[in-house]
């Protein structure tokens, strides 16, 4: 009987999971595995709890179907060839990935795999196109504007999604390993982990969403679909979750379809840029030069820069491990374009907390926003007064987080340094940052 060991890395999930499907389809009996990192631990407490309820669900979804979720830990690559030869497998199915640490896994796995005579594979999943199926022409090795590569996206042949095993056939007497506790994360109000509350929040989404082109920017109906760190972690697959949209066919749906290619797109340039978040892809933004104010820092992390919009996404990311797209538009250019701050201790500080935490869209988006990557407009800035009050307009979003503001009605409230005197002391609030970036005109009378 041939015997195959499935690897999960980011790719938490039974449906659509072509390394699954695979070992599945051609072999015997098949062993999922994960493998529990000591070098990734500790990195987010908002990502482990997440990532254990993912171990959690997928394991009971596994039993469902015969089989189960064998956990070890250590390295993945001496772990995973130790059980493969443990059970006599003839194979091994990984997902591949962009990062700099998945791609050295997976470098060692093809050198220890040909060492013991195994089969290494390694299959599509984390993205809708894999980053090496579209490049442009002229010898480069990807796109570095989006406009282009989204045409070339979105004229691409997807591929076909696959069918979810019926079973899944374990070898006899093989020790599978107690799951990890679920600690309880930072974030209070985060959602869960899990194929299952993933797929559940993905079609209630669907179901009810009103235009998406309309209601993405809105920040207090949160029109958004909160999927990302069920993309981040596999749980949803992005290539069904395009599949889904379109055959949804909804009003603007095409832009949440563009949301997916925009993941791709950094995907490819983290693929090729594996610095991602460290280094500048471009040098132009830096060309003044990045202050260093260890106070104006620490304030923007605790949500008290004294401007509304901005404290509130801050501690939206703090109380749930999530904050809306706009919110973190408007957060990394006050950082970086107000503050005069570096863009990588804010790449650092939304690691720690984001529950998606994705190395691609986190550092690339930063990077847009900072000046500094894939864009030809290095000195583009938000500014936040005319961000809260075009995508807030009433102050909802705000007084949701920022409690001390609640008393303040309607848009005045995204600029309390303006309220009578009087009103203005008896708030427990700040008194806006200093700008070092601009004129701050947005603070003048």
């Amino acid at each position: 009987m041939k015997t195959a060991v499935v690897l999960f890395t980011r790719d938490l999930r039974v449906r659509d999971n072509p390394a699954l499907a695979a070992a599945c389809a051609n072999f015997d009996r098949v062993v999922p595995l994960y493998v529990l990192d000591p070098r990734l631990q500790g990195l987010s407490p908002n990502r482990t709890r997440f990532l254990h309820e993912c171990l959690a669900d997928l394991r009971e979804t596994l039993l469902g179907k015969g089989g189960d979720l064998v956990i070890r830990r250590g390295d993945p690559v001496a772990e995973t060839i130790k059980l493969a030869r443990e059970v006599h497998a003839e194979g091994i199915a990984l997902t591949s990935d962009v990062s700099a640490y998945a791609r050295r896994r997976q470098d060692r796995f093809e050198a220890e795999a040909a060492q013991h005579r195994i089969s290494l594979r390694l299959f599509p999943g984390v993205t809708v196109i894999d980053p090496g199926d579209v490049k442009p022409g002229g010898g480069n090795d990807h796109y570095k504007v989006f406009s282009p590569y989204h045409r070339a996206w979105a004229g691409a042949k997807w591929r076909d999604e696959v069918a979810t095993p019926r079973s899944v056939t374990l070898p006899d007497g093989l020790t599978t390993g107690q799951l990890p506790p679920v600690p309880t994360g930072e974030s209070p109000d985060a959602l869960p982990g899990g194929e299952t509350a993933g797929r559940r929040r993905a079609t209630t989404w669907l179901e009810h969403t009103e235009p998406y082109d309309d209601r993405h920017n809105d920040m207090p109906a949160d029109g958004t679909s909160r999927l990302s760190a069920y993309l981040r972690f596999g749980c949803v697959s992005p290539l069904a979750l395009a599949h889904a949209v379109r055959k949804q066919n909804g009003p603007g749906l095409d832009a949440f379809v563009r949301q997916l290619c925009w993941r791709d797109f950094y995907y490819q340039v983290a693929y090729a840029f594996p610095k991602l978040s460290t280094e500048a892809l471009r040098r132009t933004g830096e060309s003044h030069g990045w202050r260093d104010d260890s106070d104006a820092l620490q304030h923007w992390q605790d949500g008290l820069t004294g401007v509304p919009v901005v404290d509130a996404g801050m501690r939206q990311l703090r109380a749930e491990g999530y904050m809306h797209n706009r919110a973190r538009l408007i957060t990394a250019s006050f950082l970086t374009k107000h503050l005069g701050l570096d863009w990588r201790p804010g790449v650092a500080w939304f690691f720690r907390w984001l529950n998606d935490g994705d190395v691609p869209n986190n550092s690339g988006n930063w990077q847009w926003v900072a000046g500094t990557g894939n864009d030809t407009k290095p000195y583009r800035r938000f500014n936040p007064i005319r961000q809260g009050e075009r995508f807030d307009p009433d102050g909802v979003y705000v007084r949701r987080y920022v409690p001390e503001l609640a008393s303040i009605e309607g848009k005045a409230v995204h600029q309390p340094w303006r309220l009578p005197d009087a009103q203005r002391r008896a708030l427990d609030y700040p008194e806006p940052l200093e700008s070092h970036r601009d004129e701050a005109v947005w603070l003048r009378p």
